[in-house]
């Protein structure tokens, strides 16, 4: 983490020079990263349609992560968009219809003042203030009653109701600011999973008057670790575990013993039972420095959990034998060669769209590129193709990919919007906002939903994949927007580094 990426931004941003950007056709015979000799290891959403490679007529899955539902929902016992990305694979991005013309500013919360507070990093202490990176808040069905939940830097868990803005629960207060996105149980349990940088990981109960804090996990819990104690990511829960990678660069699965106790209240009797370093000792000896923080969202596709960290390692854990009591084992294992915060999506045939930041300058980043598609199957060359953006540093990629139809959609530190064919990794379209652009690109309905540094927010139509896409509105909500907005039946949900959260929906 070479420059800091979570500071306050002005409002306009920064704006950025042309960038270079090369595509390098299925890979070559240079070294795209195999097992690590230090641990060797061998249907879409409204108004979309399946993408290449789907697998034809595929055989039940019992595994932990179906890959037929790679751009579904989080299952189908609870209505909304439940974690970041919306689902294991990363890859669901919330219900539509998308307004195609200027919306409006429903309510914003709160109605004065701002989400601040402050915060100590490697810059000292300072004031911030609403939503960053990532940000995106939950947007759920409970008891007939939508939700929006969502923590901010104003060192507090917010739990609204999505037609008022007003407050269902009272805010709980962490001991510092949240960066990342909240997890809904998707099995219908009351809890509230997320992370702040006030060390701890929690689990909250929803069906008492008040949130409570059921359990937390501390980012000092294991050892060795490295880096901070922030905790950044958004974890999964399947079949009753907790998957998540903190910024102290471990990788974690955690037992979660969900129950409804006596007087009906939910309950949980965590166990941690597996943790391992994001970082080996080849990715150590490549680097000059030792930040390795696990700052994106795990992923997991069929019995596979993927995640990268600051070190720019990218690895695939088989999880398939951890019910049987067999420990997790890596199976896959890439290097970037620079920070790669970026949550991985992963498509139908198991690929993995990838986007890494530039700021090291290695030799390694210059030759397989910051927006790249990765197959595992291919063994010791998994590099299908790159596409560069290094013509200044920082460059590269913040904001997580988003999978549409044939196409990869990246959004850079620059404010360039490009789509890449997700087959031949050829650059079909591009475009520019002020930058930078944080925020990962949402698109339902066919239209693709993005915010900008200047504090506005944009739609566009891609319903032609091979067309540039076409400006249907912009909405100017004020402040740099970091976060990556949540769309659920018609409205969109935002914050901004102006202090404030945004409703939003059509006249």
């Amino acid at each position: 983490m070479t420059t800091p990426r979570h500071g306050p931004l002005g409002t306009a941003g920064a704006r950025f020079g042309v960038f270079a950007l090369v595509v390098v056709l299925g890979g070559t015979s240079c070294d795209f990263g195999g097992p690590s000799t230090d641990n060797p290891g061998p249907h879409w959403s409204s108004g979309q349609s399946p993408a290449p490679d789907t697998p034809a007529n595929p055989a039940r899955f019992t595994g932990w992560s179906d890959p037929a539902r790679v751009g579904q929902p989080y299952g189908d016992k609870v209505p909304g968009l439940l974690t970041f990305r919306g689902n294991p694979t990363r890859t669901y991005y919330g219900s539509g219809p998308v307004p195609r013309k200027t919306p409006v500013r429903d309510w914003q919360f709160p109605r004065s003042g701002g989400l601040c507070g402050e915060s100590t990093d490697e810059k000292g202490t300072r004031v911030w203030c609403g939503t960053g990176w990532t940000g995106q808040p939950a947007v759920f069905e409970r008891s007939g009653r939508t939700w929006v939940v969502f923590g901010a830097y104003d060192h507090k868990i917010h739990f609204l109701d999505a037609e008022s803005g007003e407050r269902i629960l009272p805010d709980f207060p962490t001991g510092d600011i949240i960066k990342g996105s909240v997890t809904v149980d998707p099995d219908g349990f009351p809890l509230v999973y997320s992370g702040s940088r006030d060390n701890f990981y929690r689990i909250l109960a929803i069906d008492r008057g008040t949130p409570t804090e059921l359990w937390r996990l501390s980012a000092k819990a294991v050892s060795p670790t490295m880096w901070n104690d922030d905790w950044d990511g958004a974890g999964l829960i399947l079949d009753d575990h907790l998957f998540l990678g903190g910024e102290n660069s471990q990788f974690h699965i955690v037992k979660l013993n969900r129950r409804y106790g006596a007087g009906g209240k939910v309950t949980v009797k965590p166990k941690l039972v597996f943790n391992a370093p994001g970082w080996d000792g080849r990715l150590l000896r490549d680097l000059d420095d030792r930040m390795v923080s696990i700052e994106n969202s795990v992923a997991i596709h069929g019995d596979v959990v993927y995640f990268a960290n600051s070190g720019g390692l990218v690895q695939g854990w088989d999880i398939s034998g951890l019910k049987q009591g067999r420990k997790p084992e890596r199976v896959f294992r890439f290097w970037t060669g620079d920070d790669t915060d970026a949550s991985i999506a992963v498509d139908e045939a198991g690929a993995l769209y990838v986007g890494s930041e530039y700021e090291r300058g290695t030799a390694r980043s210059k030759r397989v590129g910051q927006m790249m598609k990765l197959d595992p199957k291919r063994g010791a060359d998994p590099a299908v193709w790159h596409v560069d953006d290094r013509a200044r540093r920082p460059a590269g990629i913040w904001g997580s990919p988003a999978l549409y139809r044939d196409l990869a959609i990246f959004d850079t530190q620059g404010g360039e919007v490009l789509g890449v064919d997700r087959t031949s990794g050829a650059v079909r379209w591009r475009f520019r906002l002020p930058g930078p652009t944080w925020q990962s690109p949402v698109v339902v309905d066919d239209v693709l939903v993005i915010g900008d540094c200047a504090g506005f927010l944009h739609a566009y139509d891609i319903a032609d994949t091979a067309a540039a896409p076409k400006p249907l509105w912009k909405l100017r909500l004020g402040g740099c927007i970091e976060s990556t907005p949540a769309v659920w039946r018609g409205r969109i949900y935002v914050g901004t580094r102006a202090g404030a959260f945004h409703a939003i929906t059509p006249r």
